[in-house]
């Protein structure tokens, strides 16, 4: 990978999306999802999306996680855990507020997230949730957010958060072949060079939690700092190698 596209790469927090090899002027000149499409479009049958869920991390750590699925009015236990990790499946909504695909019915991404991220990301990926089944707009996902923070309702990003995406079956884009099995790591850090993120050789790619713009939108006040850092892995998460297609 070119190290110039490496500033380019949008990372679905948290769910998290990736979209490798995109930059994102390209991104908003490709399909975009306005609005909110019915609601029915999002849900999927209980059985395939824990099936799904499953799938974002190896069985060793997912057979005994507890597995969210989404219903009418967000996320909800399905099957209850036992080592801390929680398995979902992401939809477009908690990617990067000014995402093109922000609303777009088809992604489909599943995260297995450990206990340090359960307990300070996932609040956040069910509050977005809530607040998008509800109807609200990206707008106020944004100051409900900012409004959860100053209450302390919701909590700090807990040192070691991180999460797997090593699922063959994800959809994270229309932006083409991008899928791939990687990790990714929560920091409260500004600067991806403080992990070598671009550098020329590293795997290390790192990119913004909240917003995909380089300037910093004035929405922003209020949030607190999360860059998020992701290594790819060679294999999925049933063993067999991969191998990232680029369009």
């Amino acid at each position: 990978m070119q190290k110039k596209k490496i500033g380019s790469i949008a990372i679905k927090g948290f769910g998290l999306l990736v979209a490798l090899g995109t930059t994102y002027q390209a991104m908003a000149q490709g399909a975009t999802y306005s609005n909110m499409a019915p609601i029915e479009q999002y849900l999927m049958d209980r059985t395939t999306e824990i099936a799904l869920a499953r799938s974002a991390a190896p069985d060793s750590i997912s057979r005994d996680a507890t597995i969210l699925v989404l219903g009418r009015r967000g996320y909800e236990t399905a099957v209850e855990g036992k080592n801390g990790f929680v398995c979902i499946v992401g939809r477009a909504w908690t990617g990067m507020f000014d995402w093109p695909e922000f609303w777009n019915p088809k992604v489909r991404a599943a995260d297995c997230l450990n206990p340090e991220a359960a307990r300070s990301i996932l609040p956040i990926i069910s509050l977005r949730t809530k607040l998008a089944m509800a109807g609200h707009s990206q707008a106020e996902i944004v100051s409900a957010i900012i409004a959860a923070f100053e209450k302390k309702q919701l909590p700090s990003l807990e040192s070691g958060a991180m999460d797997y995406m090593m699922s063959k079956s994800s959809y994270l884009t229309d932006a083409g072949g991008h899928n791939l099995p990687h990790l990714m790591f929560y920091t409260p850090l500004s600067d991806g060079r403080d992990w070598g993120s671009g550098a020329a050789g590293s795997p290390v790619m790192s990119a913004p939690y909240w917003f995909i713009s380089p300037k910093e939108p004035s929405q922003m006040k209020g949030l607190p700092p999360i860059l998020v850092f992701l290594v790819p892995s060679a294999a999925w998460s049933d063993g067999t190698p991969a191998t990232l297609h680029h369009d």
